[in-house]
C-alpha cells in the first residue's frame, strides 16, 4: 500500500513538473514574437512542413470519416425523422466534431511525433548544444516556427477536412438512398451557422498548438540515443492525442 502511494506521488509530482517545464518553455519562446519578421522564413518553412505535407493524409481521412457519419446517421434516423435532414446532421457532427477532432489527431501522428523525433536527434547528436554555443537560442530558431505553425496550420487543414467530408458524406447518401443533391445541400444550408464552422476552428486552433508544443517540448528533453528517440516519438503522439480529446472536452463545455 506505501509502495503504491509513493508511486502515485511520484506520478503526481512529475505530472506537474512536467506541466510547469511546459509552460515556461512556452514563456521563453513567446518572448521572441517580437523577431517575427526575421524568423518569417523559417516559419513559412514549417508552415509547409505541417500543412502542405499533412493535406493528403486529411483529405483521406476526412473523406471517409464524413462518409461513415453519413451512413450512421441515416442509420439511426431511419424509421423515425425523415432522410431530407440527413444532410443538416451531418454536416453539424463534421463541422463541430469530427473535422477538427480526426485532424488534430492525424497531425498528433504525423507533425507531433515528427517534430519530436526530429528536435530529439539534434538534442542527442548535440547540434541543439552547437547552436547555443553559437549563441542561437533554439527556443527561437526552432521552437516557435513549428509552434506558430501548429497555430496556423491546423484550422486550415480542418478546412479541408470539413470541405471533403461534407462531399464523402454526400456521396454515400446519394449511392445508398437516392438522395438528390438538392435536398441534401438544402438541409445543410437551412441549419447552417457561422457558430458551428467558429467553435470547430477554435478547437482546430488549440489542438494544433498542442501538438506543435508537444512535440517541441518531448523533443528537447529527449536522452538515450536512438532508443531514446524512438521512445519520444511515441510519447509525443500519445500526450498529444490525450491532451487533443482532454482539451476537447473542456471547449466543448465552454462553447456549448
Amino acid at each position: 500500500m506505501i509502495l503504491l502511494l509513493e508511486r502515485i506521488g511520484q506520478k503526481t509530482l512529475r505530472l506537474f513538473t512536467e506541466t510547469g517545464a511546459v509552460f515556461i518553455m512556452l514563456w521563453k519562446t513567446f518572448k521572441y514574437l517580437s523577431e517575427l519578421w526575421r524568423t518569417r522564413f523559417l516559419i513559412l518553412e514549417q508552415m509547409m512542413q505541417i500543412g502542405v505535407r499533412s493535406l493528403p493524409l486529411v483529405i483521406f481521412v476526412g473523406v471517409f470519416a464524413g462518409a461513415v457519419a453519413s451512413i450512421q446517421t441515416a442509420y439511426q434516423l431511419e424509421g423515425y425523422i425523415s432522410f431530407n435532414y440527413l444532410g443538416a446532421a451531418t454536416s453539424i457532427a463534421i463541422f463541430i466534431e469530427l473535422g477538427p477532432v480526426l485532424t488534430a489527431l492525424v497531425a498528433a501522428g504525423r507533425v507531433s511525433a515528427s517534430i519530436a523525433a526530429e528536435l530529439g536527434t539534434m538534442k542527442v547528436t548535440e547540434q541543439i548544444d552547437a547552436l547555443e554555443a553559437l549563441a542561437i537560442d533554439p527556443l527561437r530558431y526552432l521552437a516557435l516556427p513549428r509552434i506558430l505553425a501548429g497555430f496556423a496550420m491546423v484550422p486550415i487543414l480542418t478546412i479541408f477536412a470539413d470541405f471533403v467530408g461534407l462531399m464523402g458524406a454526400y456521396l454515400v447518401a446519394y449511392m445508398n438512398l437516392d438522395l438528390p443533391p438538392e435536398i441534401f445541400f438544402g438541409s445543410v444550408k437551412e441549419f447552417f451557422t457561422i457558430m458551428n464552422v467558429m467553435s470547430g476552428l477554435i478547437k482546430a486552433f488549440v489542438f494544433g498548438g498542442v501538438t506543435a508544443i508537444i512535440g517541441c517540448h518531448v523533443g528537447f528533453n529527449t536522452e538515450g540515443g536512438a532508443e531514446g528517440v524512438g521512445k519520444a516519438t511515441i510519447r509525443a503522439f500519445v500526450l498529444s492525442a490525450a491532451l487533443i480529446l482532454l482539451n476537447d472536452y473542456l471547449l466543448s463545455v465552454l462553447l456549448f
